[in-house]
């Protein structure tokens, strides 16, 4: 298997920096190293294994406030969770033991897991809402609104996504191939609202037409385009969950899809006879 580019040691002195390493290639997962006392954060259900000293425990909201905060933080933290989407839970994984532990976390979908380290994005990234994977605890896992009236009326993906705020590590979860474009002041770039990723804070996010009449009927690209104009940072996905969910559902039909070339003469009283149905 050819080595994964993504492996990271911890820098002697940064108090919240993990060594991790992301293993696999379509199918792939985050093996992070913590010292004792060390944490991460993870969404619900993301765990692949752990070794026996990292006790696991479920929080309200995502994590970030510690034991210190109050009701009311945990409160908002979790409803923001849940205008995106997730789970009003998070699940934290502390090394209580000696020595090093580790512990695992997979994407659900096949494409690409991307650490990213905020300190260097500026403190933030905003991302799609389905993004967030894990990370070092004390990351804040917030909602970004689009501001602009036709954002958000016709941004479909694009309207409400997670802003990932703090000074650690965090791994986002991104559909099949991943492509990272700096965009210097003024650039701009056309991507379809399902396939942006994420970006940072200092590009400019809008919506552009997809062309004409004829191409908005018949293109099969939809309405609009997300507009993003530098500078800064923007990650382009080349898969979106929603785009591999739709073709499914329509290759699959009212009737659950057809058996080609699997079926027999006698069609579908021949699929309840051989076990199809």
């Amino acid at each position: 298997m050819t080595p994964s580019p993504w492996t990271h040691h911890r820098s002697a002195g940064v108090a919240d920096d993990v060594d991790f390493e992301i293993k696999g290639q379509e199918l792939q997962f985050v093996e992070i190293e913590l010292d004792p006392g060390e944490s991460a954060v993870a969404e619900a259900g993301a765990l692949v294994w752990k070794d026996a000293s990292v006790e696991m425990t479920t929080v309200f909201g995502d994590g970030s406030g510690g034991q210190g905060a109050g009701f009311m933080g945990k409160l908002l933290g979790a409803g923001k969770r849940l205008i995106t989407g997730e789970s009003l839970f998070t699940t934290v994984f502390t090394h209580q033991g000696q020595g090093k532990a580790k512990v695992a976390f997979a994407s659900p979908t096949p494409g690409a897991i991307l650490p990213l380290h905020l300190a260097d994005l500026g403190g933030t990234l905003i991302c799609q809402k389905d993004s967030f994977l894990a990370a070092a605890r004390g990351v804040s896992i917030g909602v970004q609104f689009q501001r602009r009236i036709m954002t958000g009326l016709f941004g479909g993906e694009g309207f409400i996504m997670q802003r990932l705020d703090g000074d650690g590590w965090v791994f986002v979860q991104m559909g099949g191939t991943v492509v990272e474009r700096e965009l210097g002041p003024g650039e701009e770039i056309h991507v379809d609202t399902g396939c942006l990723a994420a970006y940072t804070p200092s590009v400019d996010f809008d919506l552009v037409m997809a062309g004409g009449v004829k191409s908005v009927i018949f293109g099969g690209e939809g309405l609009f385009f997300a507009r993003l104009r530098g500078p800064g940072k923007v990650w382009v996905q080349s898969l979106p969950f929603s785009r591999l969910a739709g073709r499914m559902l329509a290759a699959a039909g009212a009737t659950g899809g057809q058996n080609r070339g699997e079926g027999s003469v006698l069609g579908g009283l021949g699929d309840l006879i051989g076990g199809n149905r």
